[in-house]
């Protein structure tokens, strides 16, 4: 079912406009509407399937998020680009951490790749996840403790010295108490880290509704980064700084020229691709100009 929002989910104006019309080419060939608040910037999907239907949303093979597949370019792709990712992650994170076996909190774990690498590292960490196969992937794979979002709420407060979401926050239908939620049960002195994608990179301009990251219905939410500080500035959290995710870019670009074609990934668009995400990253004069940011926040 779908719901219909009249008003802000984060300010909760009523100053809406019409975004952009986007089609989910991943699962239903459905087109949403993204609106914009023109009071805070919010960008968010309206209507949007409520939480009892947005899983169906997620129920397809081309949907490589949750899954280990390396077949095809994109699975290749994907998994080559995550790999690359971890260690980054890992590094910047443990930049933050102040002892080898800090407290870590992975909202959103997926398969627990990153989280198993951090627990190799030494870090005491705990996954959550509400796909109950990816749960059973990161446990029986890298033998971690995952929970589901219900979880969230059993947590004592001030528990973790190191909270992160990447590429989370943009699911998520709650979104100020799932902020307050973090705030909670993130230690005083502790840090928050959460990658988003950027409606206001070249490679969002230049796909325009062909752009993947808008994946839209599963992606409810769009933060341009005046917004991403606003919100948590809001919450209470102390914006500290920002990284980019340059190689989201290339991937971004990849899938945005399937779409775009409407043809299955060539040697011509992946040369496209390839260029796309280039210019995307050589254009971003900051690390808040790129196809996907992660912000960092202080309690």
């Amino acid at each position: 079912m779908l719901e219909t929002l009249y008003s802000c989910p984060f300010c909760e104006k009523t100053d809406l406009s019409v975004f952009k019309n986007v089609k989910d080419y991943t699962v239903s060939r459905e087109t949403f509407t993204l609106t914009k608040c023109n009071s805070c910037g919010l960008i968010f999907t309206n209507p949007r399937p409520d939480k009892n239907s947005i899983g169906a949303y997620y129920e397809s093979e081309d949907y490589i998020s949750h899954t280990n597949s390396k077949k095809g370019l994109l699975n290749n792709a994907y998994q080559f680009a995550r790999k690359y990712a971890i260690h980054s992650k890992y590094s910047l994170v443990k930049s933050y951490s102040g002892a080898p076996n800090s407290a870590l909190l992975d909202i959103g774990c997926g398969t627990g790749e990153f989280l198993g690498y951090c627990k190799e590292k030494g870090f005491k960490c705990i996954g959550i996840e509400p796909s109950a196969d990816a749960r059973k992937l990161a446990k029986e794979n890298h033998d971690l403790s995952v929970f589901d979002l219900n979880h969230l709420a059993a947590i004592e407060s001030g528990t973790f010295d190191l909270i992160t979401m990447w590429h989370v926050l943009e699911h998520v239908h709650d979104l100020k108490p799932t902020i307050q939620t973090v705030k909670r049960i993130l230690k005083s002195g502790g840090y928050y880290f959460v990658a988003v994608p950027n409606p206001e990179s070249f490679d969002a301009k230049f796909y325009g509704e062909y752009w993947a990251a808008f994946d839209v219905p599963r992606h409810l939410f769009h933060f341009a980064p005046a917004t991403m500080k606003r919100i948590m500035e809001d919450a209470g959290l102390q914006f500290i700084g920002t990284k980019p995710m340059k190689m989201d870019a290339y991937y971004v670009s990849l899938l945005s020229e399937k779409y775009a074609s409407g043809k299955a990934i060539g040697a011509l668009s992946a040369i496209k691709s390839f260029s796309s995400g280039l210019a995307s990253n050589l254009k971003a004069s900051s690390a808040e100009l790129y196809s996907s940011v992660i912000y960092i926040f202080r309690k």
